[in-house]
């Protein structure tokens, strides 16, 4: 089996949640034009109401796609009780949408690097509420998917586990068949550290990726850590057409192919719209093809 391509609306997440110009169902139809086997979605343009969800449900059937992961992000280093309860119960939701859709996958992160926050107290934190999720997970038939992951849209501080051997460290202290990682190339190289080196550490344990290749369009990675603390992205990073980045894809999806990975990948694109979509599908498919022969 080789692996599946989704797409994932990277270039119109603020079009979708922020401004509201552009409803899903609009993406669907854009989405459809692409020739990828499914969609993944994100929790901030998931609407939380059964005629909804049922009319996007038909959306997609009608086109034939899936909807094999929902991107979430739960900030799991929530240091007030109240408020970290509620990111439990969304993450409980979004796991029950994901089932729904008849997705595999459903996303958690670790949260906010929060100044405060010791690195022993929020591994301690972390693995706790995630532990406690499994059992909820196994019982929709969701697996959930830690990424190593850099920063959300919307978020104040970059990922708790943002550097490699948090990740690997939180990784590690959750064995189930319920929880895996959602391995994502780019995100390493902005910890400054090497993809290829944490594929290698977490290669049996991934069980989706996203495919991106991000770049800096000034400066370096050290100017990207002075502005990190503020709400979004740093206005000098951007992700671009998968191949013209930094990414090696031949290493990578070899690495893959050499522990069996046949899951999905999901292509997290530029901000320049459906052309460069297309050609990250070409670039991805082709490589599928040329790595992935049985």
């Amino acid at each position: 089996m080789r692996p599946k391509l989704a797409a994932f609306p990277k270039c119109y997440m603020d079009d979708l949640c922020v401004h509201r110009t552009m409803t899903v169902f609009e993406w669907i139809e854009l989405a459809a034009t692409l020739g990828v086997d499914g969609l993944e979605f994100y929790s901030g343009f998931v609407e939380d109401d059964e005629a909804f969800l049922k009319e996007v449900k038909a959306a997609l059937q009608k086109h034939r796609l899936a909807m094999p992961m929902l991107c979430c992000s739960p900030d799991f280093t929530q240091p007030d009780p109240v408020l970290l309860q509620t990111e439990i119960e969304r993450e409980k939701r979004m796991i029950e949408i994901t089932a729904f859709f008849g997705g595999q996958f459903c996303r958690v992160l670790s949260g906010q690097r929060r100044p405060e926050l010791t690195r022993e107290k929020g591994v301690a934190q972390v693995v706790r509420v995630i532990k406690a999720l499994l059992p909820f997970a196994q019982e929709h038939g969701v697996v959930m998917t830690m990424e190593n992951h850099y920063k959300d849209n919307y978020w104040q501080y970059p990922e708790f586990a943002q550097k490699m051997d948090v990740f690997v460290e939180i990784v590690d202290q959750i064995d189930s068949p319920w929880f895996g990682v959602n391995y994502d190339p780019s995100n390493t190289i902005l910890a400054g550290e090497d993809p290829l080196v944490l594929l290698q550490r977490v290669k049996h344990r991934v069980v989706s990726m996203h495919a991106s290749d991000r770049y800096l369009k000034s400066g370096t990675i050290e100017d990207l850590r002075k502005e990190e603390n503020s709400v979004g992205y740093a206005s000098r990073l951007s992700h671009g057409v998968i191949g013209r980045g930094m990414n090696d894809y031949d290493q990578i999806f070899s690495i893959l192919h050499s522990v069996g990975f046949h899951s999905w990948i999901s292509i997290e694109d530029g901000l320049d719209g459906m052309e460069d979509l297309r050609e990250s599908v070409g670039f991805l498919r082709a490589k599928i093809d040329c790595h992935f022969k049985d």
